[in-house]
């Protein structure tokens, strides 16, 4: 077992980390034109760098690279949700995410409305704002996988490259997860007095009703207008938008249903995302039933805070004849508002 106590490292996988100020890529050595090397941050950049000490590379760079390949194919599909806030620019990257395991902000209160006069001499309100300081957790995201040193040399004499489905297995559990998280779906999770929260278990979300299309009348109108009244919600929170519309799986066989008896009319999908302000509307795989989320897309309101991009590590037991590999990622939603409670993620469930 390897561990890290006040300072001092206990193994040869923590002992690594430790020596380079928890640097994963210390975790990814590989094998190139007969030297061994491994991949450091040097002015913004990955640059080789040649091993020192006892370590020991198995994977050559062209290996790594497969596994690699196989891991992000995997993640991609799986992150929709996160997908839409790094697409956004709704991330915050923290250098070395692994040598934290909180990230400290504060939330911010308004101040007095400007006033009008003719002359500039009426004295206005001075106020300044006032500051919380709130902290969110820095968990690790994992998923293990392992060869043994036969399977790596079978594949080298063979000529087949070695067999990545345990490392897409294990990317798209990462993935899942990670997308779980940040629509709730997992739960929330604490650690040092601060909480995760996703998209349906926020607190300090908006409220709201939409009729469940199994209901007698429903139609397309029925959900446009419950759109319509979400949408007012957020902005009486003082939140104007643009959002995104995130649909619970109940709703993928109503939203490309006719909006109207007129045959080729718009869609229930497309009448809704002409709705202005929203800027798409999609179903989630772990948003159930006929749940329905409007969000801002702004950083005051969401934003996705990256420690670790899916990274793969490896390291070696029995004598090196087993390779354990981890797929692992920080990447934790920080749903935000501000010290009133105001927010801009409406929550409405059917009814």
């Amino acid at each position: 077992m390897d561990v890290i106590f006040n300072g001092q490292a206990q193994g040869s996988v923590a002992s690594t980390l430790l020596q380079n100020n928890f640097d994963v890529h210390s975790m990814r050595p590989f094998v190139e034109n007969g030297r061994q090397y491994i991949n450091q941050v040097v002015n913004g950049k990955l640059k080789a760098i040649p091993m020192v000490g006892n370590a020991t590379a198995t994977l050559r760079k062209d290996e790594w690279k497969l596994l690699d390949d196989a891991v992000v194919k995997a993640a991609k599909p799986r992150l929709k949700a996160v997908g839409d806030l790094r697409g956004s620019g709704l991330t915050y990257t923290l250098p070395n995410g692994m040598a934290k395991t909180i990230l400290e902000t504060e939330t911010q209160s308004d101040i007095n409305d400007a006033i009008i006069s003719m002359d500039a001499l009426r004295e206005g309100a001075n106020d300044r704002p006032l500051y919380e300081l709130t902290s969110l957790p820095l968990p690790i995201i994992h998923k293990d996988f392992s060869f043994s040193a036969r399977q790596i040399a079978t594949s080298r004499n063979g000529g087949s490259p070695l067999d990545t489905t345990m490392a897409s297995l294990a990317a798209r559990k990462v993935a899942e997860t990670a997308e779980k998280l940040l629509i709730g779906s997992y739960g929330t999770y604490a650690f040092g007095g601060g909480t995760i929260y996703g998209y349906i278990n926020y607190p300090n979300s908006i409220a709201g009703t939409v009729t469940a299309p199994t209901s007698s009348g429903w139609t397309g109108a029925t959900l446009l207008g419950e759109i319509l009244a979400m949408r007012q919600s957020s902005i009486d929170a003082y939140h104007y938008g643009p959002w995104k519309l995130y649909m619970g799986t109940g709703w993928l066989r109503y939203l490309d249903e006719d909006y109207s008896s007129a045959k080729g009319d718009n869609t229930v999908r497309s009448r809704i995302a002409a709705i202005d302000g929203i800027q798409s509307v999609s179903t989630l795989d772990y948003l159930t039933g006929y749940k329905v989320l409007l969000v801002q897309q702004t950083s005051d309101v969401i934003r996705e805070v990256i420690g670790m991009d899916i990274t793969t590590v490896q390291w070696e037991t029995h004598g090196g004849l087993l390779q354990h590999f981890k797929v692992m990622a920080i990447m934790v939603p920080q749903l935000r508002c501000d010290q009133n409670g105001n927010t801009g993620l409406v929550y409405a469930t059917g009814a």
